[in-house]
């Protein structure tokens, strides 16, 4: 005979308790720790069970059931963590507040961002006491990350349209990642190389010789992750064009061609709109503007820069063009394909999380 577990009792908010919680999660000086259990709080008491709320925070069953219990028992209270033994604390909360909200809110004068030092100078602290509060609230102030948010008007439909491929083949038929390398650099060092030894790094000169440039116009199968490469020493419509024609012959004629690029102009001159129209088995599809990282070939690019390319040594264009047709050779005979896993949903919540957060943060 099977028991039922004890029902759980119901955990509701008053609008006082609702406020501070939500106040914590807009607040970028909240512990992460602290902004969890407070979606916690908040995704139970909407009369989500323990199961769905644990699914959709992505934290242990246990954990979720832990912070109702002691929200139910303490209220906001039962949300901060419980003193430890030991010696005494010597740094307030007000000392670490100062410190944080310092470090969010305020840059020094003679600098774009804090050090320890200088932070440890205006706060009266010490330097490894600053040190151990930025590690505990993760704060990195040396540390800078570039963003782009795209404004095509578009940028839902074309979310949807481009991951929609990724995630969905369409029947008989490739989806194609396209796009150009242009201005790869064949460079000469000034000096010999010196190869690694125990002990010693390779060393390179800093100053180089610039031998010319190529571009590599480059087509990545998204089920097989092969990739179709041509290389040109100039980057016009009319190379786009004559890549457009090397796909349409190595592309088996009875496949659909789905090709995602990006809005180069390029792309869409009237010579290439022609040449679609007396070829209808080719379907383009736009990333929005600003979101290269939509295209996957663009991780293929990374993966020969890093691997090929960065510490390359070429004397000349065709020295430069003969590596990359043996690093692609290299590529095809064992292709790995970039596996898309994040749906077009996740994407759009990411980032409207991420716009809310910025609009929220007084900049």
């Amino acid at each position: 005979m099977s028991h039922r577990r004890p029902k759980i009792p119901p955990l509701s908010l008053s609008h006082e308790q609702r406020a501070v919680l939500e106040g914590w999660l807009r607040r970028r000086s909240t512990a992460q720790a602290l902004a969890q259990r407070s979606r916690i709080v908040l995704e139970c008491a909407e009369g989500h069970s323990i199961m769905e709320v644990s699914r959709r925070l992505k934290v242990a069953p246990d954990t979720v059931r832990t912070w109702r219990r002691r929200f139910l028992a303490h209220g906001l209270d039962g949300l901060c963590d419980e003193p430890r033994p030991g010696v005494p604390r010597k740094i307030s909360d007000a000392d670490v507040k100062r410190v944080i909200i310092k470090t969010l809110e305020e840059t020094p004068k003679n600098a774009t961002h804090w050090s320890t030092r200088s932070m440890a100078a205006a706060t009266g602290m010490s330097q490894s006491a600053v040190s151990r509060i930025w590690r505990a609230f993760a704060l990195a102030p040396h540390r800078a990350e570039s963003f782009k948010l795209s404004t095509d008007p578009l940028f839902i439909d074309k979310v949807r349209d481009v991951v929609g491929l990724y995630l969905d083949l369409p029947e008989k038929a490739l989806v194609l990642c396209v796009d150009e390398k242009s201005q790869i650099q064949a460079l000469d060092r000034s000096q010999p190389v010196l190869p690694m030894v125990p002990g010693v790094p390779e060393r390179r000169s800093h100053d180089y010789v610039r031998a010319g440039t190529t571009t590599l116009f480059a087509a990545l199968n998204t089920a097989t992750g092969g990739v179709i490469g041509s290389l040109h020493r100039r980057h016009r419509a009319a190379e786009f064009k004559k890549f457009l024609t090397k796909l349409d012959k190595e592309v088996p004629t009875g496949l659909d061609v789905h090709l995602i690029l990006d809005n180069y102009a390029t792309h869409k001159t009237p010579a290439v709109k022609q040449w679609l129209l007396t070829h209808p088995r080719f379907h383009l599809h736009f990333t929005p503007t600003g979101s290269s990282w939509l295209n996957l070939v663009e991780r293929w690019f990374g993966e020969l820069t890093q691997k090929k390319l960065k510490r390359g040594v070429h004397r000349s264009v065709h020295a430069l063009e003969r590596d990359i047709r043996d690093w692609l050779t290299d590529w095809n005979n064992h292709p790995r394909p970039f596996v898309w896993t994040k749906t077009a949903d996740e994407i759009l919540d990411r980032v409207a999380a991420y716009c809310h957060r910025i609009s929220d943060s007084g900049h």
